[in-house]
């Protein structure tokens, strides 16, 4: 089991930048990929990032592939979540997860944390 926290998220302007991080506690944490969701007001939530349990592989929604980098410190249990070029777009509540990688790509266990808001202003 894992439990997750998340941080970082705050108001920014479009165009700049945010890096999110998502600290997780309990042993297990390595052997998770993991990834990052976002939950805009009214909508679903959404998937932005993910990344294996190594980080040799790296998913991507394409609404944030150039501008987002996911990555992790297995040896801190950290995730994060590097944002530039933000826009109004990108304004929602982001979550951490952790999860499987598969044939079809990540797959959450059910494991989040409460989540960070990230508002850009246009």
């Amino acid at each position: 089991q894992v439990q997750l926290v998340e941080s970082g998220g705050g108001l920014v302007q479009a165009g700049g930048s945010l890096r999110l991080s998502c600290a997780a506690s309990g042993r297990t944490f390595s052997t998770y990929a993991m990834g990052w969701f976002r939950q805009a007001s009214g909508k679903e939530r959404e998937f932005v990032a993910a990344i294996t349990w190594s980080g040799s592989s790296t998913s991507y929604a394409d609404s944030v592939k150039g501008r987002f980098t996911i990555s992790r410190d297995n040896a801190k249990n950290l995730v994060n979540l590097q944002m530039n070029s933000l826009n109004a777009e990108d304004t929602a509540i982001y979550y951490c997860a952790a999860g499987s990688w598969t044939f079809a790509g990540f797959r959450t266990l059910g494991y989040w944390g409460q989540g960070t808001q990230v508002t850009v202003s246009s």
